[in-house]
């Protein structure tokens, strides 16, 4: 039987709620590299802390689960109204000044800022830190391009973003080419989403494709793919189901609200999947373990419903606590991308100041984050709002609220 459902309106308001889950989503990835040098075991980052917990390892798997994948939701989501109401032309230039111009640029000032702070965290981890020649090895590393290049830094998300919107893009125009094969597959394509959209057994079931993708990861979790400009195909598979999926939420009014109601199923379903997936993971090396691949199996689908169920539940209370214009909030929503791009040098030279002063490791934890997105805000109020930089990540120029050093700014409001 077809589903009647309502259409999205042409003239589409701010939904000030998915603003709050988009600089959720990217504040969190802050807190995220922020927590690494507290892990109990060395992992190859930059610093390791002389305070550590087995807690923060339990931690980063579960927000390393669902901000990322959360992120991309929202993105296709934003994307098809771009496209709903200004045409595939305006997307497609939106991509270009918002996605291939700060990754271009981002790389080639944020990467020898990074490389300095790991060339800094070594020596630290020695007990001698040399700032001025940490920051010349780093920036003398771009001498050896193209070796590596446009790898090795948290800019990744933006290659995979713009390579997943261009697939889409192109699977829609192709598909708008056939108007029988269009009509069909957007029916089906409506009815699917929304059923998953309100069934009660939709999570279950949209997990398990992303669990499959799960299987093929590197590692027990979700990979990160910046060691190469060859995708990683589950990674990108991954990342585009979500990305998707908010794009197909887009197609209607309703879609997005029935997704992220909150219901006690929902939160008790996302509870277990959080259990289960941390007491299995503790089987990751146990590779000689007689019941290994069913572990893995029981992990990787666990892990997915906590993906999904996480994401789902996010949105929600997002939409509970943010439903109404918020003028903070819509600030935080428009710093959070400039936040989120340069926040990575700052975290680790931060790490490294903190890395041997006797303070518990939580302390260390809250304090690096605050100090890092306080300065990040700073810079963008100083430097980025109210220019064409700040046009560019923002879609306009907006005026500064902390250092309102243009009288024309005064009086407006966000």
């Amino acid at each position: 039987m077809a589903t009647t459902i309502s259409k999205l309106p042409e003239n589409n308001i701010r939904l000030d709620y998915l603003d709050a889950v988009r600089s959720f989503a990217l504040i969190l990835g802050v807190i995220f590299h922020s927590s690494l040098s507290f892990m109990p075991v060395f992992i190859g980052w930059a610093v390791m802390d002389i305070s550590t917990s087995g807690f923060v390892s339990i931690f980063m798997m579960i927000i390393h689960s669902f901000r990322m994948e959360l992120f991309f939701l929202i993105a296709g989501f934003f994307s098809h109204m771009k496209y709903h109401k200004h045409g595939v032309q305006a997307l497609l230039k939106s991509r270009l000044v918002k996605i291939v111009l700060p990754f271009i640029i981002g790389w080639f000032l944020l990467k020898p800022l990074i490389i300095s702070g790991w060339i800094m965290g070594a020596e630290s981890m020695r007990g001698d830190v040399n700032i001025l020649n940490g920051l010349w090895a780093g920036f003398t590393s771009l001498a050896g391009l193209p070796k590596d290049l446009f790898t090795g830094t948290h800019l990744w998300f933006l290659y995979y973003l713009l390579i997943i919107s261009v697939c889409v893009i192109l699977l829609r125009m192709l598909i708008g080419l056939h108007k029988p094969l269009y009509s069909k597959l957007t029916h089906w394509g409506d009815n699917t989403i929304f059923w998953l959209s309100n069934s009660p057994m939709a999570i279950l079931v949209i997990a398990i494709p992303s669990a499959a993708c799960l299987w093929f990861m590197d590692h027990w979790g979700v990979d990160t793919p910046d060691k190469s400009l060859v995708p990683d195909i589950p990674v990108l598979l991954l990342y585009g189901t979500f990305f998707l999926f908010g794009w197909l939420l887009n197609r209607h009014s309703s879609l997005m609200e029935k997704f992220a109601d909150l219901t006690w199923h929902k939160l008790v379903i996302g509870l277990m999947a959080i259990v289960v997936s941390v007491v299995l993971s503790s089987f990751q090396m146990k590779l000689g373990h007689a019941y290994y691949l069913y572990i893995k199996a029981g992990f990787v689908l666990s892990y997915a419903v906590m993906m999904w169920s996480l994401v789902s539940i996010t949105i929600g209370v997002c939409q509970r606590l943010f439903s109404r214009t918020n003028s903070s909030v819509r600030y935080i929503a428009d710093s959070s991308y400039w936040l989120y791009l340069i926040h990575l040098p700052i975290v680790v030279w931060l790490q490294i100041a903190f890395a041997e002063l006797p303070l518990h490791w939580l302390l260390k934890l809250v304090s690096i984050s605050a100090i890092t997105i306080f300065i990040s805000i700073l810079l963008y109020d100083a430097l980025i709002r109210s220019t064409f930089i700040g046009a560019a990540l923002n879609g306009k120029r907006k005026a500064r609220c902390i250092f309102k050093l243009n009288k024309a700014y005064k009086g407006k409001t966000i």
